[in-house]
């Protein structure tokens, strides 16, 4: 998986900070998510725009920083 094809910078959305493509949803905010327990089912359903996919992207980012 390339993590580049679903996460991405933007210095005017959420001052630079690494986001899922097309949202306002930062990484670091999805991973307090799961820090707290919720599931990827529970995020899904929460935030629909985003997919297993983008949150296994996510988890890529991660590994490569």
């Amino acid at each position: 998986m390339k993590w580049q094809d679903y996460i991405t910078t933007d210095d005017k959305i959420l001052a630079g900070k690494p986001i899922i493509k097309g949202t306002r949803l930062s990484v670091e905010f999805i991973l307090e998510l799961l820090a707290e327990g919720w599931s990827m089912q529970q995020i899904i359903k929460n935030y629909p725009a985003l997919s297993y996919k983008s949150l296994n992207a996510v988890f890529a980012y991660t590994k490569c920083q």
